[in-house]
């Protein structure tokens, strides 16, 4: 393991390089749990394919349309390698949410019924809730709730008291987007194996922090996404079994998923992956998620999950060090952190750090049920990555020192 030297790494990305600025200050980027910057390797693969490789992907017969091709193979098998799955299991899509809308229309809808169970917890994101509630509402199936510790993390044995028979699905994220746990999701695979169920993992949160081992884990199915992981924005993934990806049913059709069809309707589909991949691809997109998924690897997952426990650790005793700071998280292993200032409601708080050049999110974090669950109506939360320093950590703890007059005064 080697220690990442973010000063050093920040020089791979033109957002740092062009020393962009907010509100007239050096930006202090703590959002990366939203979005994160891109590094100029991902940028030079995604202008590339517009300079010099333009084509589309199976639709012509000359070298430009076939080398592109090739490339998207690349890329499928650059991302089973980064997550240890098969390339026939990864299928291509615009993000985490069409993923995982993907196995609720593709598997849910087809094959749950009235009498069947899926279970969430209050910590999902909305892109893991709204798309059971939807099969719920198709298939008469019942939509519950796993409950969470006194902390808000979802514990195996939780799992344990209330999954049955009747459970279908489970369906968690790997790292929640608000408090920031990582979940035991390998005895969490055991216990939803024991009763037949499938186990849906939404990695937006965990697949570009920590290594992933779709085999080891025994997920059945992962979804992630490109912009979290230095990738662009409009490119995700869903992994699955191989044999789930064959009884699945395609949540779009058109040009290139299918072999034949005829004017009576008799549709013969491809075999997957590319049955879930109608239409021409966000192929700059795709070329531009192995670029980033080649630069993670060089600086080394292990390594980028050491970094944001250092900058967490040291974030967590300086932002304890000010009596107006209520931390909800302070035991999660994430580079993300979850707060409030007393008497602040959380998006003043955040506009008035905008003020100051530090970018964090505020609200309800697309995770509505859990503010119920925290007793809050709107948190504050910033989240680090391989390129987050100590002094930007710094530069947050004293604008919120120095700025708790005119918070009062402002405010309150």
């Amino acid at each position: 393991m080697k220690k990442i030297n973010p000063h050093f790494v920040r020089k791979d990305f033109p957002m740092f390089k062009n020393e962009v600025k907010m509100q007239n200050r050096p930006l202090v980027f703590l959002d990366n749990a939203a979005t994160t910057f891109k590094p100029f390797q991902v940028i030079e693969a995604i202008s590339n394919y517009y300079l010099y490789e333009t084509a589309n992907s199976h639709r012509g017969d000359y070298d430009l349309c076939y080398n592109i091709d090739l490339k998207i193979d690349e890329a499928r098998l650059s991302v089973a390698n980064f997550i240890n799955a098969q390339k026939n299991e990864i299928v291509f899509t615009s993000g985490t949410s069409m993923s995982i809308n993907l196995i609720a229309y593709g598997y849910g809808v087809k094959y749950l019924t009235k009498d069947d169970e899926i279970l969430i917890t209050q910590a999902e994101h909305a892109s893991n809730v709204l798309p059971w509630f939807k099969v719920s509402e198709l298939t008469g199936c019942k939509v519950n709730y796993i409950p969470l510790d006194k902390n808000g993390k979802l514990e195996p044995e939780s799992l344990k008291k209330v999954i049955s028979k009747k459970t279908k699905i489970v369906a968690v994220a790997h790292v929640s987007n608000v408090l920031g746990y990582v979940l035991d999701l390998k005895e969490l695979a055991k216990i939803t194996h024991s009763v037949g169920a499938l186990l849906v993992c939404d990695g937006a949160q965990s697949v570009p922090h920590v290594h992933t081992d779709v085999k080891d884990l025994d997920v059945d199915f992962l979804s992630f996404s490109g912009h979290k992981m230095c990738g662009p924005t409009g490119v995700g993934v869903l992994y699955a079994k191989y044999h789930l990806l064959e009884k699945m049913s395609p949540f779009m059709m058109g040009g290139g998923m299918n072999a034949k069809f005829d004017m009576c309707g008799d549709i013969t589909y491809l075999l997957p992956p590319v049955k879930f991949e109608a239409g021409t691809q966000n192929i700059s997109g795709i070329l531009g998620l192995k670029a980033a998924i080649d630069y993670l690897k060089m600086i080394g997952m292990e390594n980028i999950h050491q970094h944001e426990q250092e900058l967490r650790k040291y974030a967590i005793k300086k932002l304890k060090e000010n009596p107006n700071i209520i931390i909800y998280n302070e035991f999660a292993d994430s580079g993300i952190i979850t707060f409030n200032y007393k008497g602040i409601f959380a998006q003043d708080l955040a506009t008035y750090l905008n003020s100051q050049g530090i970018a964090v999110r505020s609200g309800q974090h697309c995770a509505k049920v859990l503010l119920d669950y925290l007793g809050e109506f709107a948190t504050v939360r910033v989240s680090f990555y391989l390129y987050n320093t100590f002094e930007d950590i710094d530069v947050l703890v004293n604008t919120l020192l120095k700025g708790g007059d005119f918070l009062d005064a402002y405010f309150t």
